[in-house]
């Protein structure tokens, strides 16, 4: 999408795949670094960063909300270039949900460094893994339109996860942090309803590329398999 070129991260694939990379690899090595080392509190930083993806996500979920009633955006079906000016306003903010799962790697490094290893699970890492990539791709062909739900969606569940986890840091915190148990119900929900909204694109079409809401669809159940199951555990 020529809106987005120069744009930081996205002229070129390169970066993304490299962060993956090493993503991985500090995900396969981390844990044997720390073995026999004593684990890192990190409550201070975890405080500061989980409260700041929660500012983040916050105003990513308004600008996303506030951007689609300006566009006028039709809920069935939305293609990239009809919502004039809300358009960009969608992309920018976009682009900073792509920068955020970088950010969110940290989520990772952290369980490394307090050797909260069993949090590191496969459903982790894909998700973590699969989500910097697939916004690449996202922002360069289809970065607005239809695109916005499931971020929308997933911001206000991260304002709700990061905020849980900011707070837990603080032991004192920890008796008032009631929407813990409904955080992987709300994700389960978030997955579903983005099902829907895509499976919309597909029964009344638009000019929004259909295998991008093919490929959602897939991704989504990948999900909701992956996530029905650690909430079964």
């Amino acid at each position: 999408d020529p809106r987005v070129k120069g744009w930081l991260l996205l002229e070129n694939y390169t970066p993304t795949f490299i962060f993956s990379v090493l993503y991985l690899l500090i995900v396969w090595l981390g844990p044997k670094y720390m073995r026999n080392k004593q684990p890192f509190s990190c409550r201070g930083i975890l405080v500061i960063y989980n409260l700041g993806l929660t500012l983040l996500s916050l105003y990513m979920f308004y600008e996303l909300v506030t951007g689609v009633l300006e566009g006028g955006y039709n809920f069935f079906c939305q293609d990239t270039h009809s919502g004039g000016e809300a358009d960009m306003k969608i992309i920018r903010v976009l682009w900073w949900y792509y920068f955020s799962k970088l950010i969110e790697f940290m989520d990772t490094f952290f369980f490394i460094l307090r050797k909260n290893n069993h949090q590191i699970t496969v459903l982790h890492v894909y998700h973590h893994a699969t989500m910097l990539n697939i916004w690449w791709f996202v922002m360069n062909w289809v970065p607005c339109g239809h695109s916005y739900f499931g971020a929308t969606l997933n911001s206000f569940i991260h304002v709700l996860m990061y905020s849980y986890y900011g707070l837990s840091a603080v032991p004192a915190m920890r008796p008032y942090l009631w929407w813990k148990k409904y955080i992987t119900q709300g994700q389960l929900i978030q997955f579903v309803l983005t099902i829907f909204q895509t499976s919309c694109g597909v029964v009344w079409p638009c000019a929004f590329p259909q295998g991008w809401l093919y490929f959602q669809i897939f991704y989504m159940i990948s999900l909701i398999i992956l996530f029905t199951n650690f909430y079964i555990q």
